[in-house]
């Protein structure tokens, strides 16, 4: 007795569909919600502090207290990014690593590799423009003590306690924190040392940045000399 067995065709029923990235984005949303709040939270209380000074610098005479104030706060704002990088980037992959969710996460019709774009896109593009935004606030409050006014000297673009808080350049080093702390918590799968890796990671690249890149910014001096100088020394 002989059976002919046939292979069974798959019912397109039984095919699994990839979940579509608007679920997953709203996954994102529910996860990530409150630290995105913090983050907002804490850069618009600092952009509103800048408003608030930047007007009185520009009612006041009073520019030494202006400028000394000025060092004061920038030297603590030189932190957000790498907080940011600490408490936004490093969990972002170490959670999932660390309690072991990445198991039934990366198998649910999704794959990592989606679910790895999905997750840190949106967190990478909020908090870069949430830094470009406190960014150009600064710029805004402390440009004329920068460029100098009333007699006082200007300030190079490139001082170390200004120059990484002006513009586009907070938002660069943001997002640079915040590669430093996924990357930190791949490689560390927990999240609390990825979090102390982050920031001693983009402290030593800031400070090896200030100390010997910095300076290679500047465009070259050029100076003119006569000829007769040259040749005659006249």
């Amino acid at each position: 007795m002989t059976a002919l067995t046939m292979p069974s065709q798959p019912r397109r029923e039984a095919i699994v569909r990839p979940v579509p990235w608007r679920r997953m984005a709203w996954v994102t949303w529910r996860q990530h919600r409150l630290t995105l709040a913090g983050v907002i939270v804490v850069l618009g209380a600092a952009s509103l502090y800048l408003y608030t000074t930047g007007g009185q610098i520009r009612a006041d005479s009073d520019l030494i207290a202006a400028r000394s104030g000025m060092s004061v706060t920038a030297a603590l704002f030189q932190l957000i990014p790498a907080l940011i990088g600490a408490f936004v980037g490093a969990p972002a992959v170490a959670r999932e690593l660390d309690t072991g969710t990445f198991r039934f996460t990366w198998t649910q019709g999704f794959g990592r590799t989606r679910w790895t774009v999905a997750t840190l896109a949106p967190l990478a593009l909020t908090v870069t423009v949430a830094a470009g935004a406190f960014g150009l606030a600064f710029s805004w409050c402390y440009g004329s003590l920068i460029a100098g006014r009333d007699g006082f000297v200007a300030l190079s673009p490139l001082t170390n306690i200004t120059f990484d808080l002006r513009g586009v350049a907070v938002a660069g080093w943001t997002l640079v924190a915040f590669a430093i702390g996924v990357l930190a918590g791949v490689l560390i799968r927990r999240v609390v040392p990825a979090m102390f890796a982050t920031i001693a990671a983009w402290s030593g690249l800031a400070l090896l940045t200030a100390v010997y890149l910095r300076r290679h910014y500047e465009p070259p001096l050029v100076t003119h000399t006569p000829a007769c100088l040259l040749l005659t020394g006249c």
